[in-house]
C-alpha cells in the first residue's frame, strides 16, 4: 500500500511539507548571506509572478469578463475591508509568535497568493479528490519548495506560515472535489486563473516595491468570474 493511499490529502500534505522545509532553508541562509547579495534574488523574486501572471492572463478566452470581474470583486472586497483584516490577523500571529520584521505580513500574504494561485493548485486537488494519484500536487510541491527557498531567504518567516492555508485550501478543495466538480468547467478554471494571474502581477508590483497593490481586497473576484463564466452561453 503506497503513501498515497495511506496518509489523507496526500497531495496538500506534501505540498505543505515542501513549503515548510524550503522556506526554513532559505530563511537559514538568510541568516549567512548579506542584504546586498539577496538584494537582486529578490527582485527576480519579484519579476516571476508578474511573467507567470502574464502567461495566466494571456490564456483568457474572456477578458472582459475577467476585468469585470476583477472591478467588481475589488470593490466589494475594499467595502469588506478583506486587505486590513487580513494585515491585522497577520500582525497578531506576528505578534504572538514574536517574530521580527515589519515585511512578515506582506511575505506570509503574498507567498500564500503565489502557491495558492493558477490552475495547478485547483486541477491538482481535484485530481486527488476524484481519486487520481496527485501528480499535479507533487509536480506543485516540487516548483513551490523551490520557490520557498528563494522567498524564505528574501522575504522571511512569513513565507513559513503560508504552508497553513495553503493547506487548508488545497485540502478543502480535494474534499469538495465531488460536489464543486459540476461548476468548474475548463473554461471556469482558465478564467479563474486569469484572474489569479492579475492578482499574481499586483503581488509581483508589490515586491519589487513599484506599487502598493491590495491583492486581497481582489478576492471576491474568484468566485465571481466563476459564476459569471457559468452563466455565459456555451
Amino acid at each position: 500500500m503506497s503513501l498515497f493511499q495511506v496518509i489523507p490529502l496526500f497531495g496538500s500534505v506534501v505540498n505543505a511539507l515542501a513549503i515548510i522545509a524550503g522556506a526554513s532553508l532559505g530563511i537559514l541562509l538568510h541568516s549567512r548571506i548579506s542584504r546586498d547579495i539577496m538584494k537582486l534574488p529578490q527582485q527576480f523574486l519579484g519579476m516571476f509572478p508578474i511573467i507567470l501572471g502574464i502567461d495566466m492572463v494571456l490564456k483568457s478566452q474572456h477578458q472582459l469578463v475577467v476585468l469585470f470581474s476583477l472591478a467588481v470583486g475589488s470593490i466589494a472586497g475594499g467595502l469588506m475591508n478583506l486587505e486590513s483584516r487580513t494585515e491585522r490577523g497577520v500582525q497578531s500571529l506576528e505578534a504572538r509568535m514574536k517574530k521580527s520584521g515589519s515585511g512578515f505580513s506582506e511575505a506570509f500574504m503574498s507567498s500564500t497568493l503565489l502557491f495558492g494561485m493558477g490552475s495547478m493548485a485547483i486541477l491538482g486537488a481535484f485530481e486527488e479528490g476524484l481519486g487520481g494519484y496527485p501528480v499535479l500536487l507533487l509536480t506543485k510541491s516540487v516548483m513551490d519548495g523551490l520557490m520557498s527557498i528563494a522567498m524564505g531567504a528574501t522575504l522571511g518567516a512569513g513565507v513559513l506560515f503560508s504552508a497553513v492555508p495553503i493547506f487548508l485550501y488545497q485540502g478543502a478543495l480535494t474534499l469538495a472535489a465531488g460536489l464543486l466538480q459540476p461548476y468548474l468547467s475548463g473554461a471556469a478554471v482558465v478564467e479563474l486563473s486569469a484572474v489569479g494571474g492579475l492578482m499574481l502581477m499586483g503581488i509581483g508590483l508589490n515586491i519589487l516595491g513599484l506599487a502598493k497593490v491590495k491583492v486581497m481586497d481582489a478576492l471576491p473576484a474568484l468566485p465571481l468570474v466563476v459564476l459569471i463564466v457559468r452563466l455565459l452561453p456555451n
